[in-house]
């Protein structure tokens, strides 16, 4: 069993930045890719970026340019790091970890751009 808790989220005024960091506890040897999603109130959950275990990067349209995703095998945390932050980023933050057999899921972050 994984297990994945993620942090980092709160109010940033537009403009702004925040990392969010998910730790993952159990064995990670399946994993081939672990990712981040958002889901905002009334809309379904999305893509916001993925990396592969060979750290190919893929970001959704909307946060190409501003948003980073970055994993520390040795501490066994994705990262990701937003910048330029604008009011339509603001949702709730799932970390995904993905092995041939199922998906994982966090509880979420909540991140809020508002000034």
């Amino acid at each position: 069993q994984l297990q994945l808790v993620e942090s980092g989220g709160g109010l940033v005024q537009p403009g702004g930045s925040l990392r969010l960091s998910c730790v993952a506890s159990g064995s990670m040897s399946s994993i081939y890719a672990w990712g981040w999603y958002r889901q905002a109130p009334g809309k379904e959950r999305e893509l916001v970026a993925l990396i592969t275990s060979r750290d190919s990067t893929n970001y959704a349209d909307s946060v190409q340019g501003r948003f980073t995703i970055s994993r520390d095998n040795a501490k066994k945390t994705v990262y990701l790091q937003m910048n330029s932050l604008k009011p339509e980023d603001t949702a709730v933050y799932y970390c995904n970890a993905k092995i041939p057999t199922r998906n994982y899921w966090g509880q979420g972050t909540q991140v809020t751009v508002s000034s």
